[in-house]
């Protein structure tokens, strides 16, 4: 599930991942397990509502590479 960020249309940052959940263009949110809770709650929380798919992954690093970035990220999500 992790490698089709990749390839996949995609946000990083939960200031992006926030704004695409509003505007209803997320298919799938990942979520670093060792993010801060007070950053992260608020789109898990958004995610809950509106029925789209969660994949927590083990840390920031392992999901900023992911992403084919060089820094952490907190989250990201796969647009529509």
């Amino acid at each position: 599930m992790l490698q089709s960020l990749k390839e996949a249309k995609k946000v990083v940052g939960t200031k992006q991942a926030k704004r695409a959940i509003i505007n209803d263009e997320v298919e799938v949110l990942f979520v670093a397990k060792d993010a801060e809770s007070r950053v992260v709650n608020g789109l898990v929380d958004l995610c809950k509502e509106k029925s789209i798919e969660i994949v927590y992954v083990d840390s920031m690093k392992e999901l900023g590479k992911a992403c084919g970035i060089d820094v952490s990220a907190a989250s990201a999500a796969i647009l529509k």
